[in-house]
């Protein structure tokens, strides 16, 4: 079974690349544009991992991911941000809203899965312990 992606990006440039990598990689992607949408899709369909933007129209990534966590059924869901925002104490605000890692923009196309990969097993390690 392929694992499951949700990817909520409003850039359809971003959104194209990172379907793209990941489906190329054997992934199954779902896709939101936005962060009310996504909350709604990852409920329905329980993604392995959510890829998430932070600069999203109507509720930005971090208040995707803290709304993310009350939920039950999604609060050990991986989610990672992959963000254009690489100031200092920006990543910091991402994993304390909820998100598990947090990748730069631009993308680096030959290191992402891998990346995602390294993220994933993580998880898989944490929830085994």
């Amino acid at each position: 079974m392929k694992p499951k992606i949700l990817i909520i990006e409003d850039n359809e440039q971003n959104m194209y690349m990172l379907s793209y990598l990941l489906e190329s990689n054997n992934y199954e992607v779902i896709k939101s544009k936005n962060g009310k949408e996504g909350i709604i899709l990852a409920e329905k369909f329980m993604p392995d991992a959510i890829i998430l933007d932070i600069q999203l129209p109507e509720m930005d990534g971090y208040e995707v991911a803290r709304e993310l966590r009350k939920i039950k059924v999604l609060k050990n869901v991986l989610i990672i941000v992959v963000t254009s925002y690489a100031m200092v104490g920006d990543k910091e605000k991402a994993l304390a809203s909820g998100a598990n890692g947090y990748i730069e923009k631009p993308i680096d196309p030959d290191s992402f899965i891998s990346q995602l990969k390294g993220y994933l097993l993580e998880k898989r390690r944490s929830d085994d312990n």
